[in-house]
């Protein structure tokens, strides 16, 4: 749940200027600047003290300050005093790693690799030389902060970027790795040695702000670290901003999946895109107003804030038609606020997410449980392996995961107390080979010898597709059911895997006999999914196997949060507040257009969506929002029934 202090409608401004442009803030008009943000329902702007180039934006003496800014100009604080005048927040921006001009000041503080080359794009490419925080750049980033905090404490927030754990070769780190009793010539020492020196300074930049501020809790982000590292991390935030452009490489899942980690650690959160065509400094590139208003409802329905980047001109003129189309989404956040303040998300389901690296790799489990269970319209959250358990109906045990003593005890006690359990692939197996739980009820014989395989649904399973056998393209489980266990759909083999030493037509080896192996294994609560099916969905989007995950969520969850009779793009989430539940429909729909990048053009209403929410009583009201409209509704069976007559890319239905 986002805290009542995080505003909804906030701008990241970059303002990362090359030394070579010799007109910066020529044109910048401070009371312009600002009007043109409040006339766009902006009510927060990230500003810069210190840019990638490493230059300073400040009234400053230090040979930082960017040799094309105006002289006497102090941009930083002109554009502090003019949004706070407009009641508008401005939190400070810092670059940590990339730091151009300290690269060529002190080339020995660049961070090296194992060959004692720098980490940089290279001596003819265009981009960024890393530094090393183990080398006494740290306190050349500490005097900078220092004199920021000196001149305009009290500050909004500190957001510090490019915080990512770089491992380094450099004299600097070396020393510091055997002050620590790690060995340098080891990869995963470096690694541990860069995680350590992160959490130092960032432990040490903390200390700095609030020193600051007398102990006042100011807000500090460390951007560019792994979303799964908070729950180590926690203790040095009091927020999480999830930077998540979909056409900047991110695409659109990225955001769902983070989101539905970060929302269960009880910080406030943001979710940030930005207004480009593609990513940061797409100068003369402009999403459409669908692919906004999209990203920025999306945040609203997992209970974020909204931040949208933005990159200032040098000369310090605001791009007029970016602001007509933010000021367009942010006028409709607005209307939304009301029933998004202080709003809980529900969640049914758990699911166990292993720890990840900062971008999730694609046709990953944890990308194809998001798309799955999204298009099914359940109701979930993604829990670190160590976190609790209890509240949650169903667990879901995807094959990137490890289930280890302390984790299997867990599940145990969540089976006790009648809860559900869905497993897949190669974590239904301890490190050993066995089973990782007695009570999945299966006996294993090993991986597949075949990469491609065949699965039929048993009649219980689905009377409809009996018969038909579904390719699955991922090698799975030679799975037994045990005593006491059933099948619920059975493994074909093929006649031979496809080789140079013998093939059948164009792909896969037709499939030959259903084989003595179970595709899926029911024990009372408890499902065992042969396949990677989490992966392979991701990896290949075949139908069939969100069809095998939805009926055997069926039988685990038989009484859904959420019914909704639409098309599968149409996201759903619910979110309550202290006497309303609220079911917010997403209905926008992606499209590939080029090789690597989905655009969202087009609204295309959608007409008589039957949607029935699980409530043990009836609600006095059901309602549209932001457009309250009563809706005629029936209750009936422990469900609220009712037809929402047009969805038109985002609509909240409230339930009171």
């Amino acid at each position: 749940m986002a805290g009542t202090w995080l505003p909804f409608r906030q701008i990241h401004l970059d303002f990362h200027t090359g030394p070579w442009i010799r007109d910066v803030g020529r044109d910048f008009d401070a009371e312009e600047f600002a009007s043109v943000f409040a006339e766009a329902h902006v009510n927060s702007v990230t500003v810069f003290a210190k840019c990638h180039h490493g230059h300073l934006y400040y009234d400053t003496r230090h040979p930082a300050r960017h040799p094309g800014l105006r002289k006497g100009l102090d941009l930083l604080g002109e554009q502090l005093e003019a949004l706070h005048r407009r009641g508008i927040r401005a939190p400070i921006y810092l670059s940590v790693q990339c730091d151009e001009f300290a690269a060529r000041e002190h080339p020995e503080w660049l961070a090296l690799k194992p060959d004692g080359a720098p980490v940089s794009a290279g001596p003819f490419s265009a981009g960024w030389h890393i530094v090393d925080m183990s080398s006494p750049y740290q306190d050349y980033l500490a005097d900078q902060l220092d004199e920021v905090l000196r001149k305009y404490a009290p500050v909004d927030e500190i957001f510090l970027d490019m915080c990512w754990d770089q491992p380094s070769s450099s004299k600097w780190a070396i020393d510091g790795m055997l002050r620590e009793g790690l060995d340098p010539e080891s990869e995963a020492d470096r690694r541990r040695y860069s995680r350590l020196v992160v959490h130092r300074y960032m432990e040490r930049y903390k200390r700095m702000i609030d020193r600051a501020h007398r102990g006042r809790a100011v807000p500090v982000w460390f951007n560019s670290r792994p979303l799964s590292n908070l729950v180590e991390e926690k203790k040095y935030l009091r927020h999480v901003e999830i930077e998540a452009l979909p056409t900047g490489g991110w695409g659109y899942t990225y955001f769902p999946l983070n989101v539905r980690f970060v929302r269960v650690f009880g910080l406030p959160y943001l979710g940030m895109t930005a207004r480009f065509h593609k990513s940061w400094a797409d100068f003369g590139g402009l999403k459409p107003e669908a692919a906004l208003l999209y990203e920025c409802c999306q945040m609203l329905a997992h209970g974020a804030r909204c931040s949208v980047g933005d990159q200032l001109h040098p000369r310090g003129t605001l791009d007029r038609a970016a602001y007509a189309l933010i000021g367009k989404v942010y006028a409709h956040v607005e209307r939304c606020e009301s029933w998004c303040e202080g709003a809980r998300t529900v969640a049914q389901i758990a699911v166990l997410r292993p720890a990840e690296e900062y971008h999730t790799r694609p046709g990953s489990a944890s990308e194809g449980v998001v798309r799955a269970l999204q298009e099914l319209h359940h109701q979930f959250d993604i829990l670190p392996p160590g976190a609790g358990l209890e509240g949650y109906e169903l667990v879901i045990a995807t094959e990137s995961l490890v289930i280890d003593e302390k984790l299997r005890a867990a599940l145990r006690r969540h089976l006790a107390r009648g809860g559900s359990l869905l497993v897949s692939g190669r974590a239904a197996l301890g490190a050993d080979g066995r089973p990782a739980l007695e009570e999945l009820g299966i006996a294993c014989e090993g991986e597949s010898p075949f990469g491609t395989t065949y699965f039929r649904f048993e009649r219980e399973l689905s009377a409809a597709e009996t018969g038909t056998d579904h390719v699955m393209y991922e090698r799975g489980l030679r799975l037994r059911p045990a005593r006491g266990a059933k099948v619920l759909a059975r493994v074909v083999e093929p006649y031979f895997d496809r080789s140079w030493r013998h093939f059948s037509s164009h792909a896969q080896t037709p499939p030959d006999r259903v084989s003595p192996y179970a595709a899926a294994v029911e024990r009372g609560r408890a499902i065992t999914i042969a396949y990677p099916i989490f992966q392979a969905y991701a990896t290949h989007g075949n139908l069939p196997f969100r069809r095998l995950l939805g009926a055997c969520l069926a039988r685990l969850l038989p009484r859904p949060l959420v019914r909704l009779d639409s098309p599968s793009f149409v996201e759903v989430t619910v979110t309550r507040q202290a006497k309303r539940t609220v079911v917010h429909l997403l209905g926008f729909c992606p499209q590939r257009r080029t090789p690597t990048l989905d655009i969202v053009e087009d609204i295309v209403p959608l007409r008589n969506l039957e949607l029935s929410l699980a409530q043990d009583s009836a609600p006095g009201r059901v309602t549209t929002a932001p457009d309250v409209r009563e809706l005629p509704f029936a209750h009936r069976d422990g469900r609220t029934y009712v037809v929402v007559p047009e969805l038109r890319g985002h609509l909240m239905v409230v339930f009171e």
